[in-house]
């Protein structure tokens, strides 16, 4: 059996992602190598919608716990959902998450 792409690797969710003692990064951030490692490093400003999306899905699909710790907010993550483009695997699996968790049932 061969390797899973990297793109195939279940998401970090780590089990504290929503609590509230666990200080979500603010204003510019510039997300390291192995999370934003297809292009030239850059900063993004979260207070802006759409560079905060954009940060959400290279933390989604490429992030590993820590990283998923400190840049996603779970509710900013479920207004963000219609927005996000992401691969199916790690959408069903944020989705079930929520579900789950949170009670709230968001598309595939």
């Amino acid at each position: 059996m061969g390797k899973a792409r990297r793109s195939e690797r279940p998401p970090a969710i780590p089990d504290d992602v929503a609590d509230p003692a666990v200080v979500k990064a603010t204003g510019l951030v510039k997300l390291p190598t192995r999370v934003r490692w297809s292009a030239p490093a850059r900063s993004y400003d979260l207070a802006d919608r759409r560079q905060r999306a954009r940060v959400y899905e290279q933390v989604l699909v490429e992030g590993g716990d820590q990283d998923v710790r400190e840049i996603i907010d779970v509710d900013e993550l479920v207004a963000l959902w219609d927005d996000l483009y992401l691969p199916g695997h790690v959408r069903r699996a944020w989705a079930d998450w929520l579900a789950e968790r949170r009670g709230i049932e968001l598309s595939c």
